[in-house]
Formats: structure tokens, C-alpha cells, sequence
């Protein structure tokens, strides 16, 4: 029942998905993402080089059109494209999702 409780608040937040049929992105999955980004952008969303944007509290949308963008080509960037090209759209939903919570 516990763990029944926690997914319904993960769905709620917005973390993962329902069981629709559709690949949920679970909090595991999210936290090794977000891992994987701080290693540039900060843990907390906040880069520490003046040359790498800050991600917390942007829009999840522009995130999500952003890392988008990056596996397209249409925003080049090496590294994020190598980056954005690795990750599913529900994955993405979620980096953006949890970096536009955080306090800028």
C-alpha cells in the first residue's frame, strides 16, 4: 500500500507517468538524469561556470524544446546533442519537469 501511495505522488507531481501503455520514467531513472546533468548545469540547477546556462526554474516547456532542439541539430551543441540523443521524450518531460521546480 506504501508504495502504492508514493507512485500516486510521483504521478501527481508530475515525475512519472500513469500506466497508460506508455514508458513511465521512474523517480529512479529521474534521479540518475538529473545526476548526469549536474555534472555541468548543478545539482541544484545552477551552473557554476559562466559559460553553461542555469536550468533551474525555466519553463518546462522551453526545456523540453530545448533538449528537442539539441537532438535535432537545430541547436548545436556537442555535448548536448550526445546527451539529448541518449534520452527518451518521456525522459525528457521529466528533466524539464524537475529542473523548472527548483528555486532560481
Amino acid at each position: 500500500m506504501k508504495m502504492r501511495n508514493i507512485a500516486l505522488a510521483l504521478v501527481a507531481a508530475g515525475l512519472i507517468a500513469p500506466a497508460t501503455g506508455t514508458a513511465a520514467v521512474t523517480r529512479t531513472q529521474i534521479e540518475d538524469l538529473i545526476v548526469q546533468c549536474a555534472a555541468c548545469h548543478g545539482a541544484d540547477g545552477v551552473a557554476r561556470d559562466v559559460e553553461v546556462p542555469n536550468l533551474a526554474g525555466q519553463h518546462d516547456r522551453y526545456l523540453y524544446n530545448q533538449l528537442l532542439n539539441f537532438r535535432s541539430g537545430r541547436r548545436p551543441h556537442k555535448e548536448m546533442r550526445y546527451m539529448s540523443r541518449q534520452l527518451t521524450e518521456e525522459e525528457m518531460d521529466a528533466i524539464a519537469d524537475y529542473y523548472s521546480k527548483l528555486p532560481h
